[in-house]
């Protein structure tokens, strides 16, 4: 359970994505955030509100421990939609977070894949997006986010 108590805090955030999620060939585009991430629940939950103000959008993640099953569910929404996108499930072994879900992206059917590294104390923090239209047979890595804690928090 506490898993996520590593993000609590404020972070700059260093983020980029491919111009089209689903295209290999597509450019790189790079731009910075600011998450602000609270621990709820004892550990058991996260949640966090990014900012990403030269793209004028946000977004919230909502993380909730299952203790019977011993995974993760992450949800996500954009202020964009209003929408919670389905969850990506998991867990960490090792330091590291991997989680998977099913969801559509442009229309078409996307199997979706969170990596979480750099998780243990004094590494810095990577989370990275991979999408599979084969269900998983081959991922292609669209999003990645550095983060940098802010000073005090």
């Amino acid at each position: 359970m506490n898993d996520f108590d590593f993000l609590v805090g404020t972070w700059d955030i260093a983020n980029r994505w491919r111009t089209d999620f689903l295209d290999p060939d597509s450019a790189w585009e790079e731009f910075q955030g600011v998450s602000r991430i609270s621990r709820h629940f004892d550990g058991g939950a996260s949640f966090d509100e990014v900012e990403f103000p030269t793209k004028g959008f946000a977004g919230l993640t909502l993380r909730l421990f299952d203790r019977e099953r011993e995974e993760w569910s992450l949800y996500w929404s954009s202020r964009r939609t209003g929408v919670l996108f389905p969850p990506v499930v998991g867990r960490f072994e090792d330091g590291r977070g991997v989680f998977e879900g099913d969801d559509t992206h442009d229309g078409r059917a996307v199997r979706v894949r969170y990596l979480w590294s750099g998780t243990t104390a004094g590494a810095p923090p990577r989370w990275e997006q991979f999408f599979s239209v084969d269900g998983g047979g081959t991922w292609l890595l669209n999003w990645t986010m550095d983060f940098t804690r802010r000073p005090g928090s």
